[in-house]
């Protein structure tokens, strides 16, 4: 016989996986038997013979009626509706109508008496309340100083121009931005520039002729002459003292204009380079002994100087008839030279200061006031005297005084700055703000 082989013993993992092989199926089948004693696993029902099948009733075909046809999408327009776009504009129209004809409505003039306390709007510390004189007979009477007493006994003698109404004299078709009298004393004329660049001009001398087409008005109105020398705003206007029959006009179109009175020509006396160029001008005015240069201001913060005598944009050599100097980050709203030493100036801007500039040590990169003063708002405009004293009005509802008079400006050398800050002499609390928009 031959002999059987001995079979090969088991390792202990392989004994170990048999016996979890085996009691994994005893669990199995003890799982089975308790779910089938327990009715888990129920016979499925038997299949029904063909015989016994009900057949179900046929149902009779109902004949569907003719619907009509779907109507297709038109548009509004097609279908002869107004679209809802039309609807909401119509709307936008007609608020926006409502809107403005309440505006207007709050615009218009109040008759009959009206008390103070029922249109007080707001009234801050120490503000003076809108034309209450701030002198009256008992201060005139007890003022010691004979100068100020006469000049205050003159002021109080003033009264308005009587000939007509101030709402009958519209000077301008637009809002007013500059205005100037011309200083001859033969014929009192008085110059205004508006909004979109026409001057009116209102000879004072004139008297009120009888309306014989209108009884209720009784007189005419004054005759004004309305020109339009730029295409926007005229911000200022100017008359050299030694030739007052010309007029220079500044204006935010970019140019400044002489208008001959006598010839009635406006001639452009600056403009930039390019026509593409925009540098609005706020402010114009010339020394008193040299009629052949123009300085000016821009809403941009510059400076400018330029000579009327240079044929074209520059002198003979290549030298440049404009000088061009950034004063201010921000719009200067208006300046002025000072009357015995035009090297001096002053400018009031949008950046809350007013400062004074040595025209002999202005240079282009990194110009340096001689003196300069921040008032909580913005400052408008800024005035030299010849006594040497600068006005300025701010938005602060103030009017200060600077005088550099008494602090010896005439006798500045060149490079002079003044050591402390400069502050005003004198501010008086004044209405600076007659409007909802100020015209700075």
């Amino acid at each position: 016989m031959p002999r059987v082989k001995d079979e090969p013993e088991l390792s202990e993992f392989e004994k170990q996986r048999a016996a979890n092989i085996a009691e994994r199926d005893a669990l199995l089948k003890k799982l089975a038997l308790e779910a089938k004693s327990a009715g888990i696993f129920t016979k499925p029902p038997a299949p029904k013979s063909s015989s016994q099948t009900k057949k179900k009733p046929t149902q009779k075909r109902v004949k569907k009626e003719d619907e009509p046809p779907v109507p297709r999408r038109m548009s509004c327009r097609l279908r002869g509706l107004t679209a809802d776009s039309e609807i909401a504009k119509r709307k936008a129209e007609e608020d926006y109508a409502a809107h403005k004809a309440a505006v207007e409505a709050k615009r218009l003039r109040v008759s009959g008496d009206l008390n103070l306390g029922d249109i007080v709007v707001g009234l801050g510390p120490g503000s003076t309340p809108r034309y209450q004189r701030t002198f009256g007979k008992e201060d005139v009477k007890n003022t010691t100083d004979k100068g100020l007493k006469a000049l205050r006994e003159k002021m109080s003698g003033l009264e308005l121009w009587e000939p007509w109404e101030p709402n009958r004299i519209k000077i301008t078709p637009e809002r007013i931005y500059s205005m100037l009298f011309h200083p001859t004393e033969s014929k009192p004329l008085v110059f205004a520039g508006d909004k979109v660049g026409n001057l009116g001009i209102l000879d004072a001398s004139q008297t009120p002729e009888e309306n014989e087409e209108d009884e209720e008005d009784g007189y005419a109105d004054p005759t004004i002459t309305t020109i339009k020398p730029h295409s926007r705003t005229i911000s200022a206007i100017y008359i050299h003292p030694s030739d007052s029959s010309k007029l220079y006009t500044a204006s935010y179109d970019s140019s400044i204009r002489a208008l001959d009175l006598e010839k009635s020509v406006a001639t452009e006396a600056y403009a930039p380079a390019s026509m593409s160029d925009d540098e609005p001008l706020s402010g114009v005015d010339m020394a008193p002994g040299d009629p052949h240069v123009l300085y000016f201001t821009t809403l941009d913060g510059y400076f400018g100087r330029h000579d009327v005598r240079a044929p074209n944009k520059s002198n003979p050599g290549g030298k440049s008839a404009t000088s061009l100097y950034q004063l201010s980050e921000k719009k200067i709203g208006g300046f002025s030279l000072y009357p015995a030493q035009p090297h001096y100036i002053a400018t009031a801007s949008l950046d809350r200061t007013m400062k004074v500039w040595d025209l002999r040590q202005l240079s282009l990169k990194h110009p340096k006031p001689v003196a300069e003063h921040t008032s909580s708002l913005s400052v408008s405009h800024a005035a030299f005297n010849s006594r040497g004293q600068i006005a300025t009005s701010s938005y602060d509802n103030t009017l200060k005084v600077y005088d550099l008079g008494a602090k010896g400006i005439k006798d500045w050398k060149p490079n002079h700055t003044l050591s402390d800050d400069l502050e005003p002499d004198t501010v008086i609390r004044h209405n600076c703000q007659t409007g909802k928009w100020v015209t700075m």
